[in-house]
């Protein structure tokens, strides 16, 4: 499913306001936390409830944020309740949604209020993507579901990225670039336009991906080369 974004609107409207809660307590968790308190500064939306973590973190609160249990106490939330994965590794967070089945419980889409997306950019974002400060989407470009762009990454015209794949800060995704579920791209990696990286596929930092890579393995250097494959 996707949900087309209009341009953030300045005037506050707080009838709309809902509830939500983070699973993961760790440091993207508090990250993804900064990115809800930075949209609502700019229109209220959220009403943060706490974390949630199948490993309990050290301390009862985290940044003022209660830790409210595990996934088994997120699935038995009475009430509708949105949720917004906070986990980097594509897998893992592929794992943890699929916990989460509870008819209460749906998938928050958090796009920081510097990304602009405007219908005109022909943009389809899944449910349950982050996009944090700073990035730049372009034109015709589809994003699977639960797909996280870290800060300042780029995504060029007519790119896919599947479901579960994962950006991290200042990565950078070519024209017609095509990733497949659950690729991983670490810091100031780079996919060249119309290259395609396959499912569970990760592409280590810095690397420049110049040609096709295949499914399931990891890529590191410039040009990015094969250095493991696994199952």
């Amino acid at each position: 499913m996707t949900t087309p974004f209009p341009l953030n609107q300045p005037t506050p409207d707080t009838s709309s306001v809902r509830p939500l809660a983070i699973f993961g307590a760790g440091g993207l968790g508090r990250e993804v936390l900064v990115l809800v308190h930075q949209i609502n500064e700019q229109r209220p939306t959220w009403h943060l409830t706490g974390f949630y973590d199948d490993v309990r973190p050290a301390a009862d609160t985290l940044h003022g944020l209660p830790y409210l249990g595990t996934a088994a106490d997120l699935n038995a939330t009475p009430s509708p309740l949105h949720v917004a994965v906070a986990v980097g590794n594509s897998q893992s967070r592929a794992a943890v949604v699929r916990q989460l089945t509870a008819p209460t419980l749906s998938f928050a889409t958090l796009i920081h209020p510097s990304v602009a997306c405007a219908p005109y950019q022909q943009l389809q974002i899944g449910a349950g993507c982050v996009i944090g400060q700073g990035c730049i989407l372009t034109t015709d470009i589809v994003l699977g579901q639960h797909v996280l762009l870290n800060l300042g990454c780029t995504v060029g015209h007519d790119a896919v990225l599947e479901d579960f794949c994962s950006l991290m800060p200042h990565a950078n995704i070519g024209g017609a670039a095509h990733l497949a579920t659950g690729v991983y791209l670490g810091t100031n990696a780079t996919v060249i336009n119309q290259v395609r990286v396959g499912a569970h596929t990760i592409v280590g930092a810095g690397a420049v991906a110049v040609r096709d890579l295949p499914a399931h393995c990891t890529a590191v250097g410039v040009p990015a080369q094969v250095i493991k494959s696994r199952q």
